[in-house]
């Protein structure tokens, strides 16, 4: 696991698996800044990360961002607990503003261009949300869905210091 502070300390989670665009997972890293979650990232990833293509994305923030790479999403339920984990696909029935989010939840989002493996939503389809749109937009920027269940989870729960 390369981790950068300790994301196992934050009242919240965002976990993205096997995410493909240096920009998404950039501005996601801000909107966990905002909402003081932690990210981590799930292998492969669909670039570098080193700081020079950090600095090129606008990730001049995450100095403030605890942040961790781990190599499966197992990683991530072996320190969180599966119990913890909402998995976030347009494939899923539930609606996300039904779920009740709690203190150390993490939120759990798919690569831009295939979403979550399917045999992982069929192993817990119980923690499976979706965020209502028309048909006619198929999907959301990754960004903007993870913004979404971020902001919502945070108004559950709190937010401390703002």
């Amino acid at each position: 696991m390369t981790s950068i502070l300790d994301p196992t300390q934050a009242r919240l989670h965002v976990v993205l698996v096997e995410p493909e665009i240096a920009g998404n997972t950039g501005a996601i890293g801000r909107t966990c800044v905002a909402v003081g979650a932690s990210l981590w990232l799930v292998r492969p990833l669909g670039f570098q990360i080193d700081d020079r293509r950090r600095r090129r994305a606008g990730l001049d923030y995450w100095e403030h961002l605890a942040w961790c790479v781990v190599n499966h999403i197992d990683e991530v339920a072996e320190v969180l607990g599966w119990e913890r984990l909402w998995l976030f696909s347009a494939k899923a029935t539930r609606p996300y503003h039904e779920a009740t989010f709690s203190p150390g939840d993490a939120l759990v989002f798919g690569a831009e261009s295939r979403g979550l493996p399917t045999d992982l939503l069929n192993q817990r389809a119980d923690r499976a949300l979706r965020i209502p749109i028309y048909a006619e937009a198929r999907s959301l920027n990754l960004s903007n869905a993870v913004a979404i269940g971020a902001f919502e989870a945070t108004r559950q729960i709190g937010f401390l210091g703002v």
